[in-house]
């Protein structure tokens, strides 16, 4: 009777149409995945002729090796390609580079913010941080056109620092990230460092920064992510190739027209390989990056 009694539980109606839900919510979800890698499996050249074929269109890796340089300019253009070349790889290092740069420096300057805020006592300290999460609300738009005006003028245009500097120093959402977990360290330990002599200095990076170190991962990989995607600053302020991010670079890679049309099975190869990592990255911090957010208090 209890078997049974699990048995129907386990396939009440309810259960059942919530399992549905999450495998179509999943389905909608990964779907544009399968599409961008249907496209860039497809033959350019073929793609128009079979829009809603739901397999790759004369099945080929030529895309991928047009974007990578594989290929020979007659190959390319016969695939519907572009005959320019793409100098993905330059692209994929400055990425890299202005992604790791502006992660390690966002991170280590909210983190000292971060406990300020949360552990150190100094007159307007709690108006200050009032002012910090109002900047939360607002839009990232507003402040484009003064930080291009100061880059302009700083002569750091079609520049790494003036792609990197923006971001590079402490923002609202990760001071307030950070501060949420410092708040819930044990002030106890804190004042033991004290007793054996331990500045702040020493107690911050000795004490507070080990044991921080997820909610720091964390906030390192949203960074690390949200750098990587982004489009409109680089585009404004990177416009010369030798330091021109791979976001940018799909952008111009799109505006080629080859034989009348866009390059799609080349522009979603690329759009796959430059997303891979990152989606890679995420899977594997996932359970963290939640736990960590959890655990500060965010809703």
């Amino acid at each position: 009777m209890r078997l049974l009694s699990n048995s129907r539980r386990a396939l009440s109606p309810g259960r059942i149409a919530a399992w549905v839900s999450l495998v179509v919510l999943m389905l909608i979800t990964l779907f544009p995945f399968y599409w961008m890698l249907r496209t860039a499996l497809s033959d350019n050249t073929q793609l128009a002729g079979h829009p809603n074929s739901l397999l790759p269109v004369e099945t080929t890796l030529g895309a991928f090796k047009r974007v990578l340089g594989l290929s020979t300019i007659e190959e390319a253009q016969a695939q519907g390609g572009s005959g320019a070349s793409v100098n993905f790889w330059l692209y994929l290092r400055n990425s890299l580079i202005v992604a790791t740069v502006t992660t390690v420096c966002q991170v280590f300057f909210s983190a000292m913010a971060a406990y300020a805020f949360a552990r150190l006592r100094w007159p307007g300290r709690d108006k200050v941080f009032a002012l910090f999460l109002a900047a939360l609300m607002v839009p990232p738009i507003f402040t484009t056109l003064p930080n291009f005006v100061l880059i302009k003028n700083l002569g750091l245009l079609n520049s790494f620092a003036g792609i990197i500097l923006p971001g590079a120093f402490m923002t609202p959402f990760a001071i307030f990230f950070l501060r949420q977990f410092f708040l819930g360290i044990n002030r106890e330990l804190e004042e033991a460092a004290m007793i054996d002599g331990a500045g702040h200095r020493k107690i911050f990076f000795g004490l507070i920064i080990p044991m921080s170190a997820a909610p720091i991962t964390t906030l390192a990989i949203l960074t690390y992510i949200n750098s990587w995607n982004d489009y409109f600053w680089p585009l404004l302020v990177g416009q010369q190739e030798n330091v021109r991010v791979l976001t940018v670079a799909l952008g111009v890679f799109r505006s080629q027209t080859p034989q009348g049309g866009p390059d799609w099975a080349g522009l979603m190869a690329a759009t796959l390989i430059a997303a891979l990592p990152m989606i890679v990255l995420f899977c594997a911090f996932a359970k963290k990056i939640t736990n960590s957010i959890g655990f500060s208090g965010i809703k």
